[in-house]
Order: C-alpha cells, then structure tokens, then sequence
C-alpha cells in the first residue's frame, strides 16, 4: 500500500536550478582570485618570495575583469555573483593594504589604511541602505577609477617592496605618488557617493 503525504519530495541542493546556475565559470574565477589573495596576504606577512608576490597580486587583479566580462557575455550574472564579486575586491585590495602596513618599506601608512577601510566599509553600508530603500546605487565612474588606482598604488607598494635597496630609490617617488593619489581619489569617490546618496534620498523619510 503505498503511503500520499501532502509533502512533495525534498529537492537535493544541487536539483535547485538558482544554486546550480550559481556554479558557473565566472563565480569560479571570484572564488579563484578569493584563494589568491589568502596566498598573497601570506607571502607579503612572511616577506617571502616578493617578486612572486607582485605576480600573484596582477593575476588576482586581471580576473576582476575576467569573471565580469564573461558573466555579461554569456548571460551568466548571478546573485551570488554580484555578492561576491565586490566582497572579493575589497578583501583582496584592503588586505594587501592592511599586510603592507606592517612592512615600513612598503610605504604603506596606518591612515591610508584607515582612509581605504573606512570609504569601503560606509559605502558598502551606504549601497545596501539605498537598495532595501530601492533606489539604484550601482558603481560610478569614479568608483571604478578609485579601484583601478589603488590597484596601481598596491602594484607599485609590491615592487617597490621586492626591490633591491638601489632600485628602491628610483621606485619610491612613483610609488608615492600612486599611493597619494589612490588614497585621494578613494577619499574624493566616496564624498561623490555621499552627494550622490542625499540626491536619492531627497524627498524619502528616512
């Protein structure tokens, strides 16, 4: 005698179709550049292996666009994806920032850590606030200057780091101007998000 419940069948994990397009190459690539910089943030705390360490960092860097690229040409963009992709970017970057402070010949100093950790965290409150409030609040131009620059400033921090003591000399001015201006722009992109958020917020009881 067979036994009618008015329960249907458990579905397994993998049977759901949301999580099974969620494991796709492009979230694959940000999960990829995730483990790449646990194995940056390593090399650069134990100083081993630096000229490495710039390669890694340029590899983790290109697959941003990478996994971008390919999401929005073959229709891949997932939630899980859009989630995890700006998560990776600002591990990857405000970690190599955080590892590079303790080094005193990065050039790396504890406000311009403050400065690139703070920006990041209130904009990423600041977006998640707007959007519960449905308002579109997506990267601006200035936005992606800000990552582009500091991804020069940590790419300039890594070679200067892995260089011999005479070619240090000739690095540092340049390192310090990128590291000048990823911090001034960082600091310049998030009062442009502010504004652009009180322009959202006009009119909205908040």
């Amino acid at each position: 005698m067979t036994i009618q419940t008015d329960h249907p069948p458990e579905e397994s994990t993998l049977d759901n179709p949301l999580l099974r397009r969620a494991f796709n190459v492009p979230n694959a690539i940000t999960l990829s550049r995730l483990i790449l910089a646990v194995v940056l943030f390593w090399m650069i705390d134990k100083a081993i292996c630096r000229e490495g360490a710039v390669w890694l960092f340029l590899i983790a860097a290109s697959t941003d666009f990478l996994d971008g690229y390919i999401a929005r040409k073959y229709g891949l963009v997932t939630v899980l994806g859009r989630i995890m992709d700006p998560f990776v970017d600002k591990i990857i970057i405000c970690g190599a920032f955080i590892f590079l402070m303790d080094h005193p010949d990065s050039g790396v100093g504890p406000w311009m850590v403050i400065a690139v950790i703070g920006r990041e965290m209130f904009v990423t409150s600041l977006r998640s606030f707007l959007e519960q409030q449905g308002k579109d609040f997506s990267a601006s131009l200035s936005g992606k200057l800000k990552m582009l620059l500091q991804c020069a400033a940590v790419t300039a921090c890594l070679i200067t780091f892995a260089a011999s003591p005479e070619s240090q000399q000739t690095l540092i001015p340049v390192r310090n101007v990128l590291l000048w201006s990823a911090v001034a722009v960082t600091i310049w992109s998030g009062a442009i998000y502010v504004v652009r958020a009180f322009q959202l917020l006009k009119g909205t009881n908040v």
